[in-house]
């Protein structure tokens, strides 16, 4: 599974929906993630990729990791990886 795969499978478990429902234009609010959902997404995520997320990632201006779309996220945690293996 590649990394945009495990990405929206743990943003469509934290929304409650389909990985198939979920598209790289989709933003958490339009999948009806809340603050409390992104967390968890977060955590997920950290979890799963071995990454440590910015705690600034809810302000896309102050960080590399921007949360504002599923496609966005993705980018993000490759980053994270690519920078880890650096």
């Amino acid at each position: 599974m590649n990394v945009q795969d495990k990405v929206i499978r743990i943003i469509a478990e934290q929304a409650m929906i389909e990985p198939s429902d979920v598209t790289l234009s989709d933003t958490m609010q339009d999948l009806g993630i809340d603050s409390m959902g992104l967390v968890e997404c977060i955590f997920a995520l950290e979890e799963a990729f071995d990454i440590e997320v910015p705690f600034n990632a809810n302000e896309p201006e102050s960080s590399d990791f921007d949360i504002s779309s599923v496609a966005t996220v993705v980018a993000g945690v490759e980053g994270l990886i690519a920078r880890q293996k650096g």
